[in-house]
């Protein structure tokens, strides 16, 4: 497999990478005939991106959370609405080109097509041997694109080493026997083992019906078998029924006679009823009028009662307001008394005032000079600082241009010892320019020393001055603080002046309020103190409640007396009349019938299931015997079921990974791991040397299944699994496995994919070991036969022994949203 060219659009990586929707890379044109390819750029330009798309699954490895079906969604690396993957790859001497569009606008859904190019030139839908056709379908693509190239697994494990990739040691037994059997072309086996085991399934399915069959047969036969022990006495009970219904029909006729009989009676008896049933309701008339009249006395009784409680209310409603009224005027008095209290406060308050706001006054205007006072030193201070500073400065200055001065005193005096003064060579002794140049400098190097001198002179007599001035000032914090002590003094003191003045018309008003309180009291309380006393209005409504509430209780009792009297007399008729017929004897007799005949019916049921018990036994037993011949049969069909079981589960077995496959990745376990030792002997010396091992021992000593990968160091003559060994160790050792891998499929199982990748394997390598890994990029491709292997790698020498390198780094922040093909460029080490 060859890409030869790549159009992505919408991928995050790329916008976050190269700041671009769209990206083109024309391999072709790009990579001619280099065998390495490096992909080139900074962190985060998009170069993982590029290379998880070079390759037509449906898939980014880096960027996958698990191996296998969704460990992996396109969705989480798109940024637009509808994104694009295009690209175009060759498989054996045919041009085929992938599609696949990733829709992320509210409803997801992705399309991928597989076209393949025939001899015109024109690009056409793939169609399998089978007839699949790829239309669009995710399902149909992936069936299409491992029918020409084989499962992702294998090539994600010969031919990519992404990043993150899991290394063979970690891999599980089953997992690296599903692998190898897939490199060893075993798939046929395991297909065939596959079948074998869904024809054991199918005998499992169908002998659990069989076995289902059998406990319902058992359970129908317990069943019937109990109801044959049930129905064990039916013969006898036909006939004891059969007693028992002649007796319930004697008995029915007599019940029948004896309600005739007391029917007769009852009919004799209606006439004394109905006057009997008059009087009495006579007498419930009578006894509801005498309940209306007497509800209606007491009514009244209630009305006036409810009269005399609403008086009692307001006499004491009126008694608690004027006892209020009191409390209130008696505390208002009060708390006049207390406001009169400090009236000699106020008014000393109200002569002082003017004096402490005159002081309040005085001590602000203190507190103002101090602070300029305050003011006035930190300006000195900051003066007085630059000056020192300015000084300083002088001072370093004046020693600079001493030792210029200095210098240039010396260079001069080198005109009288240059051994070439006053020669032919005079023009051309650079000593001797150099020492005149130092003459005509020497008057500017000695008048900067005067200048300097006068401004040091300066500045002293201005630091003089300074600190004259700061020595004045200095005891102006300490005189701020003494005046604003003072002014807060006078400032509370005229504060609570003002607070007792402003209570002279509190005073006033408290005097004023205080006598009419006196008023009110006064009034409140006559002579005769009889202000709890009922008023006239009051007595005279009381006397006429207690009036009206002697007339209805004697009202009252009169009506008591009358339908006392009437109800007498109604009740010595009823006594008059003939005792009542029975009734109960009458409903005794219905009973007596109604049970008569319900245990003539029972004893009918009985005796007629007692005959159906007969007849059921009787089809029991033909049952039964139904029964243990179909038992028979199923037996014998679950112990063929059985023995065919036994053997297709041997079949499935033996075509399984433990079986035939085990035996043959056996077989190639050594091949692969001379490949691996040939990778290592050539790229990183004799050092190393890895065996494969399918047999492992357990703890009680005894041989299993597995896959161990064992290292043999030459150095110090011990071996170790390789998961024992350093990350760097581990790095080169697992990347020789993997290419040992790809070269077994491109030698022994026909399978070659023309291209490898991988994506900063060398991470954990040192320099002299990244070198090395580059030389075994190599012999894999010539003992393979690939023709390309594109890497990335952030180390950049291994990027310039590259054969062609495609830098990214160039296309950052662009403003063609389309990149063509020729805004990459080819770098040839």
């Amino acid at each position: 497999m060859y890409p030869l060219s790549l159009t992505l659009k919408g991928f995050r990586g790329i916008r976050d990478g190269l700041g671009r929707d769209v990206l083109t890379l024309d391999l072709e044109r790009l990579a001619g005939g280099a065998q390495l390819v490096a992909l080139a750029g900074a962190n985060g330009r998009g170069k993982t991106t590029i290379l998880d798309n070079l390759h037509p699954y449906l898939t980014m490895p880096s960027r996958a959370a698990v191996a296998g079906a969704g460990g992996f969604s396109f969705y989480d690396q798109v940024c637009l609405p509808e994104a694009e993957k295009d690209l175009v790859w060759s498989h054996e001497g045919r041009r085929y080109r992938s599609q696949v569009v990733i829709r992320n606008n509210g409803r997801r859904a992705t399309e991928a097509y597989l076209f393949a190019q025939d001899a015109s030139g024109e690009w056409r839908p793939l169609q399998l041997p089978d007839g699949t056709l790829s239309d669009g379908k995710t399902g149909t693509y992936t069936r299409c694109v491992e029918h020409l190239l084989g499962s992702a697994e294998t090539f994600f494990t010969s031919a990519f080493a992404a990043q993150g990739k899991r290394q063979l040691s970690a891999y599980q037994a089953g997992e690296i026997k599903t692998l190898l059997a897939d490199l060893l072309g075993q798939e046929d086996i395991r297909n065939e083992g596959r079948k074998a085991g869904q024809v054991a399934d199918l005998l499992k399915a169908g002998l659990v019906a069989m076995r289902q069959e059998q406990a319902g047969l058992d359970t129908q036969w317990q069943g019937v078998n109990a109801e044959r022990h049930r129905l064990a006495d039916a013969p006898v009970r036909v006939e004891a029924q059969a007693r028992v219904q002649r007796e319930r029909g004697q008995a029915l006729e007599l019940a029948r006679t004896h309600l005739a009989q007391q029917q007769a009676a009852f009919d004799q008896s209606r006439g004394t009823e109905v006057r009997r049933t008059q009087l009495g309701g006579e007498r419930m008339e009578l006894i509801r009028a005498g309940k209306q009249a007497i509800d209606a006395i007491v009514a009244q009784e209630t009305s006036q009662r409810q009269r005399l409680d609403q008086l009692e209310r307001r006499i004491a409603s009126r008694k608690a307001q004027v006892a209020a009224q009191r409390q209130v005027l008696v505390r208002q008095r009060q708390q006049c008394e207390t406001a009169l209290q400090s009236a000699a406060a106020v008014r000393r308050a109200s002569r002082r005032s003017p004096l402490a706001e005159t002081l309040l006054a005085a001590g602000t205007a203190r507190v103002q000079a101090a602070r300029e006072r305050v003011s006035e030193l930190h300006r000195c201070a900051t003066k007085r600082e630059a000056a020192r500073q300015r000084s300083q400065a002088i001072e370093r200055e004046a020693g600079q241009a001493a030792l210029r001065a200095e210098d240039l005193s010396r260079r001069f005096g080198l005109t009288r010892e240059v051994p070439c003064a006053g020669s032919d060579l005079q023009g051309q002794c650079k000593l001797l320019g150099d020492a005149r140049e130092a003459q005509t400098l020497m008057p500017s190097a000695q008048g900067a020393i005067r200048r300097l001198a006068d401004e040091k002179g300066a500045a002293q007599r201005e630091l003089d001055r300074l600190n004259a001035q700061w020595q004045s000032l200095k005891d102006a914090p300490q005189e701020l603080a003494w005046a604003e002590a003072r002014e807060s003094r006078a400032r509370d003191r005229s504060a609570r002046y003002a607070r007792l003045s402003a209570r002279e018309g509190e005073i006033r008003q408290a005097r004023a309020r205080l006598a009419e309180i006196d008023r009110e009291l006064a009034a409140l309380t006559p002579a005769d103190d009889q202000s709890d006393a009922e008023t006239g209005e009051e007595r005279a409504e009381r006397r006429a409640i207690d009036t009206a509430l002697q007339a209805l209780a004697t009202q009252h009792d009169q009506q008591a007396k009358h339908y006392r009297q009437m109800l007498d007399r109604l009740e010595a008729s009823l006594a008059a009349l003939p005792p009542a017929f029975d009734a109960r004897l009458l409903a005794d007799a219905r009973s007596a019938l109604t049970n008569a005949q319900a245990s003539a019916a029972h004893a009918d049921r009985d005796h007629l299931q007692a005959v159906r018990d007969a007849e059921a036994r009787a089809a029991l037993d033909r049952q039964g015997g139904e029964l243990k011949r179909q038992q028979a049969a199923v037996a014998a069909r679950i112990a063929k079921v059985e023995s065919d079981l036994g053997s297709w589960n041997l079949l499935a077995r033996c075509l399984s990974n433990d079986g035939l496959i085990a035996l043959a990745i056996d077989d190639a376990g050594p091949t692969l791991a001379g490949f691996a030792n040939d990778l290592l002997l050539a790229c990183y010396g004799p050092r190393f040397t890895v065996s494969l091992l399918t047999q492992v021992e357990t703890k009680k000593g005894e041989q299993r299944e597995g896959f161990v990968i064992e290292v043999h160091d030459g150095e110090s003559g011990q071996s170790k699994r390789v998961e024992q060994m350093s990350g760097g160790e581990r790095t080169w050792i697992n990347e020789c496995l993997v290419r040992a891998v790809a070269l077994y499929l491109a030698q022994h199982s026909g399978r070659c994919y023309g291209t490898l990748f991988s994506d900063e394997a060398d991470g954990a390598l040192d320099p002299a070991r990244k070198r090395m890994f580059m030389a075994m990029k190599r012999e894999v491709l010539r003992l393979g036969g690939y023709a390309r292997e594109i890497f990335i790698s952030q180390t950049p020498e291994l990027t310039a022994m590259a054969d062609a390198v495609i830098d990214l780094d160039g296309l950052a922040g662009g403003a063609p949203m389309t990149v063509p093909g020729d805004a990459f460029f080819v770098m040839q080490p």
